[in-house]
């Protein structure tokens, strides 16, 4: 994909130099160019929407079965005879245990539940390459077990350390040699990323990003392809096309410019009409250019950087989380049988087994086990500008298995049925029925599928009008593009939810 356009090429050069006046940015900037790539869906191989019918096209074509099995008979899984632990023969991939939690956060003081643990950290990467100007990212159509779709565009390497470490005895993870040994490549992006708190024990993921030279031509597997960031934003609003790994990766893409050459404000206007004049942009220029002020440091926020990080240093003071790992047969009130561990209530989540047989993957079959969530979730930001600044509510959210007590997550982020409907968490009431509050994004996002069994939430973003109120109280801080994107650069900072819905901003 090396083919030469100097029209495009020349068209995105007149661009960044524009951007470079209104933004105050000089030389080359990784992030402008992933801001122009935002933009634009523009790809002379692939248009957004056969990117989409290829995925469909993909379930019919290769094979990938999904048979729900009873725990006791999946193969190379045991319950250990002394813990009743749910492991793997390797002694790889990852176990259920039983957790035991004593809070003060929250309407539950104390409780035990299963829980994941898989204390290998797993490689999530995409490659970029810079063709006629533009970024493109090469990801590959990958199924899972758990995934509605059975196909979803994953990461260019999507891979647990015992899948690459080759447990399963079956074949090599295709471009993991450009994550682990590479001499090519320069990193953009490397930071380690956490999973969901209240189903995982103190996981995290390496969220990895490289850029390959222009003129280096890589052999694309069979279902890989290259796009746009513009693309995959655009498919991220149709329900469980792009899976968790992705959006969590895309998300720690920032556009705030690097190094700047003036503290001069940012004319909305002139930047709108910067925008408008680019021919392969998407659509939107409104929202974009709002997005680019949110995330650009010669802006007002309503809070400083400091005040935000003292502020959470206090709640985390407030915050007791006391956690331990148990034998499963230590749990409490969870019923056990050989087809699946679930909860008396059929609340919250059970654990069911699996076989699977594909195609595709580095092993034609295998079991194991899955969360089963039966209801969906919702996952939500409230959005507001601020002094003419594009602000985030974000809410302080402790789960049982985060590694450091308490995790900035959406303004929303539950499962409505776990709740009593007096005792409801803070501003489910808005996101549900958005008096005065104008939709961005709603849409369904599947969860890792290699880990959640037909896990769909819906991700909503809503633009609050002037009357919204601003009080926060000590959960809630209001936070711009760039405040939240300088926490993910932390790690650890912002949970999987709120970095799955930054995913699918429009841009």
């Amino acid at each position: 994909m090396t083919k030469i356009n100097k029209h495009i090429k020349k068209e995105v050069s007149v661009l960044y130099r524009r951007l470079s006046d209104v933004l105050h940015f000089t030389d080359e900037d990784k992030n402008i160019d992933f801001f122009i790539s935002s933009l634009t869906e523009f790809n002379q191989h692939y248009t957004t929407n056969s990117i989409w019918e290829w995925l469909s096209t993909l379930n019919v074509e290769q094979k990938f079965n999904v048979e729900q099995i009873p725990l006791d008979k999946m193969s190379n899984w045991q319950f250990d005879d002394k813990s009743g632990d749910l492991k793997h023969d390797s002694g790889g991939f990852f176990s259920i245990r039983g957790l035991e939690v004593q809070t003060n956060w929250g309407g539950v003081k104390c409780w035990t539940q299963p829980i994941i643990h898989q204390p290998e950290i797993g490689i999530l990467g995409i490659i970029v390459k810079k063709i006629n100007g533009i970024i493109y990212f090469l990801l590959q159509a990958k199924a899972e077990p758990g995934n509605i779709n059975t196909y979803q565009l994953s990461p260019t390497v999507q891979a647990t350390r015992s899948n690459y470490m080759k447990l399963h005895g079956g074949k090599s993870t295709l471009y993991l040699e450009y994550f682990t040994k590479n001499t090519v490549a320069e990193v953009l992006i490397d930071q380690l990323q956490s999973e969901q708190g209240a189903r995982f024990y103190h996981k995290r993921n390496r969220n990895i990003i490289i850029r390959i030279p222009d003129n280096y031509d890589i052999e694309l597997g069979p279902n890989h392809r290259w796009m746009t960031l513009g693309q995959i934003i655009r498919l991220s609003q149709k329900s469980n096309i792009l899976n968790m790994d992705t959006r969590s990766v895309i998300s720690c893409i920032s556009y705030e410019p690097e190094n700047l050459t003036s503290l001069s404000s940012i004319d909305e206007t002139e930047l709108e009409n910067c925008l408008s004049d680019f021919s392969l942009l998407s659509d939107n220029t409104n929202f974009s250019a709002k997005l680019m002020i949110s995330s650009h440091a010669n802006v007002p926020a309503l809070h400083t950087f400091d005040t935000i990080l003292r502020k959470i240093a206090r709640r985390k003071f407030d915050c007791d989380l006391n956690v331990k790992l148990i034998p499963m047969n230590g749990i409490e009130r969870w019923i056990q049988t050989p087809s699946e561990i679930y909860h008396p209530d059929r609340k919250f989540f059970s654990i069911i087994g699996v076989h699977v047989e594909s195609m595709h993957r580095e092993i034609d079959s295998w079991d194991q086990p899955i969360i089963k969530q039966d209801v969906p979730g919702i996952v939500g930001f409230i959005t507001k500008e601020i002094n003419g600044v594009l602000h985030f509510l974000t809410q302080l959210k402790s789960e049982c298995g985060v590694m450091d007590l308490l995790e900035i997550s959406p303004t929303v982020q539950c499962i409505t049925s776990n709740y009593d409907k007096d005792s409801m968490p803070s501003f489910v009431s808005e996101i549900l029925h958005r008096e005065n509050l104008k939709i961005v994004s709603d849409v369904n996002q599947s969860e890792e599928g290699g880990r959640f069994y037909h896990e769909s939430n819906q991700h909503v973003i809503l633009l609050a009008n002037d009357s919204f109120y601003i009080e926060e109280g000590p959960d809630f801080i209001w936070m711009t593009m760039r405040q939240m994107k300088q926490l993910i650069k932390f790690n650890n900072y912002l949970n999987v939810e709120a970095r799955s819905l930054l995913s699918c901003l429009p841009a």
